[in-house]
């Protein structure tokens, strides 16, 4: 944990940045390498009765680190996600903090 949800995003995209942003994200989590996850969810957006495209939206599951390690995290993730587009894009973060009572792993809470 945490869990990186990608969307309006390549597949190769996502394939390449659950390296590099386990590289610089792993010292503000404060968490191993191995409890990093990356999933690519193929969505299809719409506005006004027409298919649009979408800019990148990164959703984070994961117990919460306070403020700064959120701030950071967000700088971070944006950076990487606009390198490899390739562009200065707008580049949305959303955050959903998970309860350890509510988070099993093999039949145990966290």
């Amino acid at each position: 944990m945490p869990h990186l949800r990608f969307r309006a995003v390549e597949p190769s995209m996502v394939q390449t940045l659950s390296k590099t942003l386990i590289d610089e994200l792993e010292p503000h989590m404060a968490c191993p390498r191995e409890d990093f996850t990356f999933e690519y969810l193929y969505t299809t957006f719409y506005h006004e009765g027409e298919v649009s495209r979408a800019y990148p939206f990164v959703e984070i599951l994961w117990f919460d680190r306070g403020q700064e390690v959120k701030n950071a995290v967000v700088q971070i993730i944006t950076r990487q996600v606009r390198d490899v587009i390739g562009e200065d894009i707008d580049v949305a973060v959303i955050f959903s903090a998970l309860n350890k009572q509510d988070y099993y792993d093999n039949g145990e809470h966290y």
